[in-house]
């Protein structure tokens, strides 16, 4: 069992929750993430870790509620316990001095940049953090970033903040008046494949946090298997992040596609009275 020592809203649908969790904290690396059941009967669900503290040994991790088991990991309250919470798992990012990093973030994919925006930075980068989301209220972590030092751009599907456009608008103009030297995404599948495609042709090494549908987490199921560069990997333990350029983005959008109608009904269950 692990205890919820406190949650808070971010977004409509979009909870932050601070989890006593002593021995991941201690050994969490930027990148990595756990695997979340809130009952004995649930299903997994991998959230990656967006802020740790060893010493007092909590992790925090953002949850959408988009079925019926993130809805029960929301809805679990200060004091509340969740079943198990496994790991860190998956393989850290790369932390090396590449100069000037551009990290996208798009929806609760925004999760995963911040904390891999701040180790960069910590790392001696030079890190510019684009943030987009369909609205302001589903702009998340913004705040926690500026305060950490790191340039941060948003944008917005309906001009509600930041620039109005997507992602992709201000990466463009990144790419053309300060060239970065290496490009991080993560968030909507869409939106990591038009940031591929935005850098390939500009020769912009670019990584892709791929949240694909897992099981385990510990690479025996293969329900997270990823083609890149023609040869099958695994997100859990090969990934989440993979060179960009060389992810089959259309396999890994009909994978995830795959469940959508149980999902769906899962859903609608626990939405019932």
């Amino acid at each position: 069992m692990a205890r919820v020592l406190d949650t808070s809203e971010t977004g409509p649908g979009i909870t932050r929750l601070r989890i006593d969790a002593p021995r991941v904290a201690k050994h969490w690396r930027a990148g990595q993430f756990v695997i979340i059941r809130p009952t004995a009967r649930s299903e997994r669900i991998p959230l990656t870790i967006a802020a740790a503290d060893p010493h007092a040994g909590w992790i925090e991790v953002i949850v959408q509620a988009v079925g019926r088991t993130t809805m029960a990991i929301a809805a679990t309250p200060a004091g509340g316990d969740l079943c198990d919470v496994v790991g860190p798992l998956g393989v850290p990012s790369d932390l090396e001095t590449y100069g000037h990093v551009v990290v996208v973030g798009g929806g609760v994919g925004t999760a995963v940049a911040y904390p891999t925006a701040v180790a960069l930075a910590a790392a001696g980068n030079r890190v510019t953090v684009i943030v987009g989301g369909r609205s302001r209220d589903l702009v998340i972590l913004e705040a926690e970033m500026r305060a950490a030092g790191l340039e941060v751009i948003v944008t917005t599907d309906d001009g509600s903040a930041g620039l109005h456009g997507l992602v992709t608008d201000a990466l463009a103009t990144i790419i053309e008046t300060d060239r970065p030297d290496r490009v991080i995404a993560a968030g909507p599948i869409p939106m990591m494949q038009a940031v591929a495609a935005a850098t390939r042709t500009k020769g912009i090494p670019t990584m892709a946090s791929l949240n694909p549908i897992m099981v385990d987490g510990t690479g025996m199921c293969g329900g997270c298997r990823v083609r890149v560069d023609g040869e099958v990997r695994f997100a859990c333990i090969d990934g989440p992040e993979f060179d960009a350029h060389k992810v089959d983005f259309d396999v890994l959008t009909l994978r995830n596609r795959a469940y959508r109608e149980f999902e769906q009904s899962q859903r609608a269950m626990a939405e019932t009275p």
